[in-house]
């Protein structure tokens, strides 16, 4: 099973399994978006690290996900500072806000080759209710100057190319990436900045001296006086409260053969990256080459792969029915880390050692603003000035039924968003007659 990304990702490295004792002054756990970013903030403070990753660059959400680059968390801007109240809340605010201005800034930055685009992101809504709860978010982002804009049903047909929605947003900050080929930057540019980066070097113990820790690997291990980890949804044993303080749910996507000219002139003609408003959400873009890319969640496995894929063409067919007939050349799935609170998580877990997880769906800029704010925290930044709280470890109560309970989940949602599918088609086909 090849994804797209894999496929077509510019900046392939080849880097050495760690072999022996060394030392470094922090250690990263997970070479994804929030240990390269943390890896590269660090190098850049002149700080000497080294990061451990268990399989190859991208076998992870990293290398796996949408590549849509948007701002924000799941709650809005004012459920975020009554949490965190009027003090922190609105630096909370600002840290989700910017953090596609992150991503842009170091792909700038570093002259990182990923087919970046940065022509904003759209929600479209699948009923007036949901339409009603956009026009709220848009006014409390209006309110702290973010260039959003609520879409009436002929704005966003126009963007889209699709008559299904009733409307939605658009907010000009985000954009996409090629995730895969952005990492390899974020590696590249943190190895230019002196980090050593191991892959096939799974941190398999941590050992707590008395002025270091020991990672150890199958083949070496690194003493440091910091630790990071970073290992989001494939976090495992090594730390089995932090890997029971989310649940770890499969997001499968697929692509079509790039488009003929006609349709990719008519198809979200100016780029933007969608996510709509189901229970299970369709996530869906134009690459670079011309190709529909289309998600959402499924239950991973051989078997499951390809019933999902078959619920992802007629997920296609419903918005875009002018692409009937096109053929599907790639189809593959990851993991995406989800949190009780729907917030990302930043944890102090013990005298040097931090992690930083939990993305919902939205890592690729959460993911790489963690990493900064992991770095940050390590150089000497008080808690008070991160801009983001630091959260105690909650793991989970039953999380060994969280594999079962997603599936079930996943079905029932799908259940739910079917029925209410085949009531629109029935609304619409009564108005027409």
């Amino acid at each position: 099973m090849q994804s797209l990304w894999s496929a077509s990702a510019t900046g392939t490295l080849s880097l050495p399994e760690l072999s022996g004792p060394a030392t470094a002054q922090a250690v990263v756990i997970g070479a994804g978006y929030t240990g390269l970013s943390a890896a590269l903030h660090l190098g850049e403070a002149g700080r000497d690290v080294v990061v451990l990753e268990a399989a190859t660059l991208g076998e992870g959400g990293s290398g796996l996900n949408g590549g849509q680059v948007i701002p924000g968390v799941k709650l809005d801007p004012d459920a975020l500072e009554r949490m965190f109240g009027p003090t922190l809340g609105p630096r909370v605010v600002d840290t989700v806000g910017s953090a596609a201005d992150l991503v842009f800034e170091l792909i700038h930055r570093h002259g990182i080759d990923c087919d970046s685009v940065r022509s904003g992101w759209i929600q479209s809504a699948t009923s007036p209710s949901a339409l009603e709860a956009m026009q709220s978010r848009v006014r409390q982002w209006q309110r702290r100057g973010a260039p959003v804009e609520l879409l009436d049903r002929r704005q966003l047909a126009q963007l889209l190319g699709s008559e299904r929605y009733c409307g939605g947003w658009l907010d000009r900050r985000a954009g996409t990436v090629q995730p895969l080929s952005y990492l390899f930057g974020l590696a590249a540019a943190a190895r230019r900045q002196g980090t050593r980066i191991f892959t096939s070097s799974p941190a398999i113990r941590l050992e707590r001296g008395r002025q270091a820790w020991c990672v150890h690997t199958p083949r070496g291990q690194i003493s440091s006086a910091a630790v990071i980890v970073a290992t989001n949804a494939c976090s495992g044993a090594l730390l089995d409260e932090l890997r029971r303080s989310v649940v770890a749910v499969p997001s499968v996507q697929v692509a079509t053969q790039p488009l003929p000219p006609p349709l990719r002139d008519a198809i979200l003609p100016q780029r933007q990256a969608v996510s709509d408003s189901w229970h299970l959400l369709r996530y869906y873009r134009i690459c670079t080459d011309g190709r529909l890319v289309m998600g959402s969640r499924g239950l991973l496995g051989e078997a499951s792969m390809s019933r999902a894929a078959r619920y992802h063409y007629r997920a296609v067919q419903e918005i875009f029915p002018q692409l009937q007939g096109l053929r599907y050349e790639y189809h593959w799935g990851g993991m995406v880390a989800m949190t009780r609170d729907h917030l990302p998580h930043l944890h102090q877990l013990a005298p040097g050692l931090t992690a930083g997880l939990g993305y919902n769906g939205r890592g690729i800029a959460m993911a790489t603003v963690m990493g900064r704010l992991l770095a940050r925290r390590l150089l000497g930044v008080a808690d008070a000035e991160l801009g983001f709280p630091v959260s105690p470890l909650r793991p989970m109560v039953l999380h060994r039924f969280s594999r079962i309970g997603v599936r079930l989940a996943i079905q029932y949602l799908r259940m739910v968003d079917g029925l209410a599918r085949s009531r629109d088609r029935l609304m619409r086909a009564r108005s027409t007659a």
